[in-house]
């Protein structure tokens, strides 16, 4: 990693990274929000969460505009070059969070005057407490620069995928149990689908720490060619 004297350099660093993580934490923070939202059936909390997208939309413009500064000004090689073309790539993950949450609570909205919610939500509490731990470790994996973080994370999704696929399955059965509720238990299965996306937002970012880290792409194993 390039060695740089400039403290103003090291603060604008530092910078970028709280930024990142303040970001980070108001979208966790506004998915636990959002499924309590579903899960209580509060139309208030529900409407609270669906007017703060212009929210997550500023912090993803003031990040960029920082990044892209330093980028410009410092021209950073190696290490320090890869440290910001990451948190560029982290915001987008972020904002795209920060609308999976503002989805959710638009969908509890819908469900707030159900007598009754599906039985499906079940898993629904589980899967977003899986999916904000994952961001929140994506997060701290990115800004301690550790790779061995990162692969935790990595490894969590199997589990926000399998209840994912539960949800699923029930929904179904479900449906086919309870015809008339079809729209309901659509809405929970959709919620079930941001709530996914969130996890699949959280391995984007740790992917890309490992790559920060260790110079080495692990997207899509699967689809490298061999040389």
């Amino acid at each position: 990693m390039t060695i740089h004297t400039s403290q103003q350099y090291e603060a604008e660093l530092r910078a970028l990274k709280d930024r990142l993580l303040a970001m980070g934490g108001r979208c966790e923070r506004l998915l636990r929000q959002a499924i309590s939202a579903l899960q209580t059936q509060n139309v208030e909390l529900a409407a609270a969460v669906a007017k703060t997208d212009h929210e997550i939309n500023t912090d993803e413009m003031a990040i960029d505009d920082l990044a892209v500064r330093i980028l410009a000004l410092r021209q950073p090689v190696g290490r320090d070059l890869r440290f910001l073309m990451t948190a560029l790539k982290v915001v987008t993950d972020l904002e795209r969070i920060g609308d999976e949450a503002v989805n959710i609570a638009e969908r509890a909205g819908e469900l707030a005057n159900e007598v009754k919610l599906p039985s499906t939500s079940s898993r629904l509490g589980e899967m977003a407490d899986a999916a904000a731990t994952m961001l929140h470790e994506a997060l701290d994996a990115f800004v301690e620069e550790d790779p061995i973080k990162a692969e935790h994370v990595l490894a969590a999704d199997d589990a926000v995928d399998a209840l994912y696929g539960e949800t699923m399955r029930a929904t179904f059965t479900f449906i086919s149990a309870n015809p008339e509720k079809v729209k309901p238990a659509m809405a929970v299965a959709s919620c079930a689908k941001y709530t996914e996306r969130v996890a699949d937002h959280a391995t984007n970012i740790a992917e890309m720490v490992v790559y920060m880290v260790r110079g080495v792409d692990v997207r899509h194993p699967y689809s490298k060619t061999k040389a």
